[in-house]
């Protein structure tokens, strides 16, 4: 198979002619003949203006361009989209697979042997990790790291658990309109991810996880001079992984998602972990194996003590040790039989983390958890026939068995229209319901699911309810919030059918969520419910409506899921 230069020529019917131009139009940038002949290091550039989380992605390159060359290769740099949460509307979640799909034909479209795929914010590391699978050429992740803590009053802040924190007291009537002020310009001290075990730091764990990044890559700052240090050996790793042959799909296993679901359960990762492992794994034609996520759940409980689960952030956590150090706690659980792009062997990484005799304040011990069970459990019932998930870790213990009334919003539109009414008919023990806000419903699953208290309850002092829905949530949110109720709303799902009055029960520890009417009620709304009308869209958007699959699928684009 060709490589280099001579990899995927263009067509003009005549493949002497296509690399004559090719080398023609390259020597145009100054190249000469011995940087045209080495290996090519394809490198994505995520950077852009809108996107803070990325904001040292142009320290990276050039940290990982030196690798390239130290190692022989010859590094080549190419844009794809960049996303961030609070800048992609109407949620980013509705161009993570834009970006997939983008990432994955730049990959084919290019000469380059092996691909660094450089991200960070949420929804860029599942998509690029869904586009290396797919595209399978010799890959490896680099992370851009966590943001630094700011402080506000003598209190340490991170973003983004506090972002929330403050405003739902600012919603209270706790602090005033100048202080929220205040607080917004000390939230986000640094450039980087948040600073909390979010779905940015979540992801960027399970990339070392899933052997598709460099030990402690996941955890280190990203204004640390050690992410440029690991950014160099990302490149010279990059450049031996052509000749190793090794791929993603070599990587990517049964055993590897089993050993990222057990992290996921320690760490307290995010939910919006649950969709993108869906999805990865559907790239590689396998299925995320829901049962086995809950078992696990029960089995592995949280260590790791960082907001919103716990009490620090991820500065604190990668001077603990990073995710070598939590792995190498619950190694019992993990495969260690299983392949990396790291040159040093899954258990000589975890033995070398456990001899580490550096303090361990972020990180707990099997024997003295965080929690006693798991981050995330899969719930059933006849409210979510293919299941939903709650972050148990951050959920109020009070609430996790719960029955209570319905108070039902039907879309984000009608939950801002309503939440903070004087007179909204609603009391502490109610459960609010949201839906049409899924994958289709809400064009790309908002982060709606953390619905806020209502007004009038949060001024009387209330920090949680029981929320349900078929949105997500943001993983540095918290509370007893149900998510990713499956079938959702707007294709005729369960939850389509709850009216307000209605009573629900909530039973975590029996892993159920049942709407408390009787089956033959349930038929004849079923029989009464027809889809909402909805404005004819177009582009992406018409794509998206007509080929994302549900949230137990990992709301991927069904003619993207691998057969094999």
């Amino acid at each position: 198979m060709n490589s280099g230069m001579r990899r995927g020529l263009t067509s003009y019917g005549d493949p002497e002619f296509s690399a004559y131009l090719r080398k023609a139009f390259i020597k145009a940038m100054g190249y000469s003949e011995d940087a045209i002949e080495r290996p090519i290091v394809g490198i994505t550039n995520t950077y852009s203006d809108f996107n803070p989380c990325h904001g040292n992605v142009p320290q990276l390159i050039e940290a990982v361009k030196r690798g390239v060359m130290l190692a022989g290769g010859m590094p080549m740099v190419f844009p794809t989209i960049t996303l961030h949460e609070s800048f992609a509307y109407p949620t980013s979640m509705f161009l993570r697979n834009l970006m997939a799909m983008d990432t994955e034909e730049m990959i084919l479209s290019l000469p380059v042997d092996s691909i660094i795929a450089i991200g960070g914010c949420d929804k860029t590391l599942p998509a690029q990790i869904m586009a290396i699978a797919s595209a399978n050429r010799p890959a490896i992740v680099l992370p851009t790291g966590a943001m630094l803590t700011g402080s506000h009053r003598g209190e340490r802040l991170g973003a983004c658990t506090d972002c929330r924190r403050f405003w739902a007291r600012y919603r209270g009537g706790d602090i005033d309109a100048s202080e929220i002020e205040e607080v917004s310009g000390r939230l986000v001290p640094s450039i980087g991810t948040c600073s909390v075990m979010g779905t940015a730091s979540t992801m960027s764990g399970l990339c070392e996880a899933l052997g598709l990044s460099l030990p402690y890559s996941g955890s280190i700052p990203a204004v640390y001079a050690e992410r440029m240090r690991i950014a160099e050996n990302t490149g010279r790793r990059a450049v031996e992984l052509i000749a190793e042959n090794l791929t993603p799909r070599d990587i990517l296993t049964r055993k590897s998602l089993l050993n990222a679901m057990v992290v996921l359960q320690a760490m307290g990762g995010s939910t919006n972990a649950v969709i993108h492992l869906a999805a990865i794994a559907g790239r590689v034609g396998l299925q995320l194996d829901f049962d086995e996520l809950d078992r696990i759940g029960r089995a592995v409980p949280v260590l790791v003590d960082l907001k919103p689960s716990g009490e620090y952030y991820m500065e604190d956590f990668h001077a603990s040790g990073g995710f070598p150090a939590l792995m190498a706690e619950v190694r019992d659980f993990l495969d260690l039989d299983v392949l990396s792009v790291s040159p040093t062997p899954f258990w000589q990484v975890l033995d070398t983390a456990r001899a580490d005799p550096t303090p361990r304040k972020a990180i707990r011990t099997i024997e003295a958890p965080v929690s006693s069970r798991g981050a995330i459990a899969i719930l059933h019932g006849n409210l979510a026939p293919n299941g939903a998930v709650i972050k148990q870790s951050a959920a109020s213990p009070s609430l996790m068995q719960h029955e209570g009334r319905a108070l039902v919003f039907d879309g984000v539109e009608d939950l801002v229209a309503r939440i903070d009414l004087p007179d909204l008919d609603v009391k502490p023990e109610d459960i609010l319901v949201l839906r049409n806000a899924g994958p289709r419903g809400g064009q790309g699953m908002p982060e709606a699911g953390y619905l806020p208290i209502p007004a009038k309850l949060a001024k009387a002092g209330v920090k949680d309810m029981v929320r349900i829905s078929d949105a997500r949530m943001s993983g540095t949110g918290f509370g007893t919030v149900v998510l990713h109720i499956s079938p959702e709303a707007a294709v005729g799902g369960p939850l389509s059918f709850v009216r307000t009055g209605d009573r629900i029960r909530l039973d975590v520890a029996a892993r159920r969520l049942d709407l408390l009417v009787s089956d033959a009620e349930l038929s004849e709304r079923r029989a009464q419910w027809s889809a909402r009308a909805k404005p004819r869209a177009r582009g992406y958007a018409a794509l998206f409506d007509r080929a994302v699959t549900q949230a137990d699928k990992g709301c991927d684009f069904d003619f993207l899921v691998s057969e094999h």
